[in-house]
């Protein structure tokens, strides 16, 4: 009969733990493992208490098992005082009532007894350390690959690390920013659902553009999306990395167009602009940190953007003379850039592949 109370408790103990893995059923299922719990000590307690049997040995499995399901103060604080209870309850019995409890033919049989207690106890302890584990590397690679989204691998693990990221200063680094002409207009014409897909579209080509060609993505604002060739981690080609990016993400575009076209269907043109030159980068806030860059180059490049036209890659004469060697340029002279005066600006007509920049 004890066998099979162990046997099929201990069924019960995992099928009660696997659920509760879930949240939606943890709540189902807690207070009906808890109270098995105690069921089963208060009645192995009739051939197996006390000091004379293994029935504390439960106790390891079972108390860690309830802590770990426990979600709320309430639970631990019901814990607490409801396994104490039962556990003195085993042993008054065992000082009160010793007749209530059978007696071991031998000693021999008691340690035998209770030796498998204590097997039993630490087998499915050591199960439910690997099942633990297991879970707890689960979480912890998911917590990574969400991080990872948002911050670039060697900047995530320095906050890891330091809980905090030092800000970096780069002599030079090449920004790229884009922007939808007349989003605002095609925002009136569409759904916010339509507007959404659209963008989410066009964004995670960028996405795939910018990964492939070595940039780092900054953020996105509204229809703006930011990319940086050059960080985290500096190399001599971000200039030419983020002119090749460039005309991939307007030749997509472009394909996009004719795709609509033939479809009537709204479309969007880009404008796009590139800048060199230094900046500072870093992690900014507590609360939903984001990793940015500041500096004089990022509000220039925002500036060859505006000041481009739709469909064409505008980059400025610093990043002119950086890529000039690998690229087809149209110069379009001293343009009038806001609040930056006139600054020597280009029309992408060509780029070579990067292979060709390298030192």
């Amino acid at each position: 009969m004890l066998f099979f109370l162990n046997f099929v408790t201990g069924i019960l103990f995992v099928f009660f733990w696997y659920c509760s893995r879930f949240y939606g059923k943890c709540k189902l299922f807690y207070w009906p493992f808890i109270l098995l719990i105690v069921a089963f000590l208060s009645v192995n307690r009739v051939q197996n208490s006390g000091s004379t049997g293994g029935a504390h040995y439960y106790f390891i499995v079972a108390f860690i098992i309830s802590v770990i399901l426990a979600s709320k103060t309430y639970q631990y604080v019901i814990l607490f005082p409801l396994f104490v209870g039962v556990t003195g309850v085993l042993f008054w019995i065992e000082y009160t009532h010793l007749e209530w409890i059978r007696q071991y033919a031998s000693m021999t049989e008691r340690y035998t007894d209770v030796s498998l207690n204590f097997v039993f106890v630490q087998i499915f302890s050591g199960i439910l350390v690997l099942v633990l584990s297991k879970s707890l590397n689960q979480e912890r690679k998911k917590s990574d690959r969400l991080l990872l989204n948002i911050l670039p691998a060697a900047v995530a693990e320095e906050l890891k690390r330091k809980d905090y990221a030092t800000p970096r200063h780069y002599e030079s680094a090449t920004v790229l920013f884009t922007d939808f002409v007349g989003f605002t207009k095609f925002a009136e014409k569409m759904t916010p659902e339509e507007l959404i897909q659209e963008l989410d579209e066009s964004f995670r080509v960028f996405d795939r553009i910018v990964r492939k060609n070595g940039l780092e993505k900054i953020k996105t604002i509204g229809d703006s999306y930011m990319a940086v060739g050059g960080i985290p981690e500096s190399n001599s080609t971000h200039a030419l990395d983020c002119v090749l990016a460039g005309q991939e993400i307007q030749q997509f575009m472009d394909d996009l167009k004719e795709d609509k076209k033939l479809k009537n269907l709204l479309y969007f043109e880009c404008r796009l602009g590139i800048h060199t030159g230094p900046l500072v980068a870093g992690v900014v806030g507590g609360h939903k940190f984001a990793y940015d860059v500041w500096g004089d180059t990022v509000n220039t490049a925002s500036r060859m953007e505006s000041s481009g036209e739709a469909g064409r890659v505008n980059m400025s004469g610093t990043t002119y003379e950086l890529i000039k060697h690998h690229c087809e340029c149209e110069s379009r002279g001293k343009i009038q850039a806001k609040n930056k005066g006139e600054i020597e600006m280009y029309f992408l007509s060509r780029a070579q592949d990067s292979a060709s920049a390298q030192p």
